[in-house]
């Protein structure tokens, strides 16, 4: 099982700042985010006559009956439940979700949105006053079970099978799947249709590889427009390691951050931007790429399905498509997934009622309530046909889980990590090498 895997407080902070601009959306990761892969070699673009990909509705979805859990179970617990939530919407079908849930069971569900989830969470593992239930992002479960914060259960659950591989990946820490992921996000590549046509490009010329990303977004760099708006962070950046077959760790868990094969997906990279074909948001003004993509300023962007919501809400008369994004030069498919889990505190009263309500809140029917209302993809292989019907143009998301990777989950690295994204904001002037090498050191110094 592969020590590493996604998504947010790391990435939270990244999708966050996203979700602040989208009222329907999910992640951290969230997020997050976290389908088998496509069996076609070449990247499947969700939308071959120029209509946008699917948006969901924002609100207004029935809740799945709550008898849908897996077993019956006992009523009289009173679990309270603190969440890393995108907006009114997120909260609004938890709220709906749990109220359905405690009222079939006999139960009673308090669902409180966080302020500050980290920190809320930080004071209640100090007080031994922690919620029952809480989101984690695939960055923190390592640090949370290391502390013993966090109760190992996932492995238990009725539907344990049911969730991706890579999503479990995410939340394994020391061979052991501990928690249940909630939905997830991946990333995929966003095409203005508009600016594309323009450039004289037609759907044969979706890239399927590095070389042909390079060609597209030269020929799409015209008039000021750039080519690809691209966030100069770990958590976009780093799917480039994957579609190369590398990555910061290997299937081992062994750190690998410096592998040659990462250092020629950042000089790849670097030299797109100093090409001049590929901008980062605040080159176009933008507080994030999807801003910059949205505003015409740049003909594509690397982005996960939250910007979805956000062109529907903010930029509804631009057209667009999804394609997965490019494979690396050897022909390898990688993205990033991200994505929460369902943290169940190691003492809480009422672990038994705790993991039926998580069988509840990750069943099929219940995913695609959540997806239908706040635009999450189910974290449940069996919910899949169903998303996928529902929102056909989604695809590429979808198909990307199967060959994606998360964040490291390491515990106890957060400020290696944090200083590399900090490097990658100068990539353009830095030098890819001694990145990775700063980056290997710090993080075996970090892990002992």
């Amino acid at each position: 099982m592969r020590s590493t895997r996604l998504v947010k407080s790391a990435v939270a902070g990244t999708i966050a700042a996203t979700l602040l601009l989208v009222s329907a959306c999910g992640s951290s990761d969230s997020t997050a985010g976290s389908s088998s892969s496509s069996s076609s070699a070449a990247p499947a673009a969700s939308s071959a006559d120029g209509s946008t990909a699917d948006t969901p509705a924002a609100s207004g979805s029935e809740m799945a009956p709550a008898s849908s859990s897996a077993a019956p179970v006992a009523g009289g617990a009173e679990l309270s439940v603190l969440i890393g939530s995108s907006g009114q919407v997120e909260t609004d079908a938890l709220m709906s979700a749990t109220d359905a849930w405690g009222k079939d069971t006999g139960n009673k569900v308090t669902v409180a949105p966080a302020q500050d989830l980290g920190q809320q969470l930080a004071q209640g593992f100090s007080s031994n006053t922690p919620p029952d239930l809480f989101y984690v992002g695939a960055d923190q479960v390592a640090n949370y079970a290391k502390a013993d914060n966090i109760a190992q259960y996932a492995d238990g659950l009725s539907n344990a099978s049911d969730f991706y591989p890579a999503l479990k990946d995410s939340f394994t820490y020391d061979g052991k799947f501990y928690c249940a992921p909630k939905d997830m996000s991946t990333l995929a590549l966003f095409i203005n249709n508009d600016l594309w046509a323009k450039a004289g490009l037609t759907d044969a010329d979706i890239p399927k590889n590095w070389d042909d990303l390079a060609k597209v977004a030269k020929k799409l760099t015209v008039n000021g427009v750039a080519g690809l708006a691209l966030a100069p962070e770990r958590d976009r950046i780093d799917a480039f390691l994957v579609q190369n077959g590398a990555y910061l760790t290997d299937d081992a868990g062994k750190i690998t951050a410096n592998d040659p094969k990462n250092v020629e997906a950042l000089t790849f990279v670097k030299k797109m931007m100093t090409d001049g074909v590929v901008k980062t948001p605040a080159e176009l003004s933008a507080g994030w790429a999807g801003e910059a993509f949205g505003k015409q300023a740049a003909a594509m962007t690397i982005e996960g399905n939250w910007l979805l919501g956000a062109m529907g809400k903010d930029f509804p008369t631009v057209k667009y498509t999804v394609a997965e994004l490019p494979a690396g030069p050897t022909g390898t498919k990688g993205t990033l997934v991200f994505t929460n889990c369902w943290g169940i505190s190691a003492t809480t009263k009422f672990p038994e009622q705790a993991k039926a309500l998580v069988e509840y809140l990750t069943g099929s029917d219940q995913q695609m309530t959540f997806a239908k209302a706040f635009g999450v993809i189910p974290s449940v292989e069996s919910a899949k046909d169903t998303y996928l019907k529902e929102f056909p143009k989604n695809k590429p998301f979808v198909d990307g889980v199967g060959y994606a990777r998360g964040v490291v989950n390491f515990p106890g690295v957060t400020a290696e990590l944090a200083e590399f994204n900090a490097q990658l904001q100068a990539l353009a002037t830095g030098d890819p090498q001694t990145i990775l090498d700063d980056l290997q050191k710090n993080l075996e110094a970090a892990i002992g």
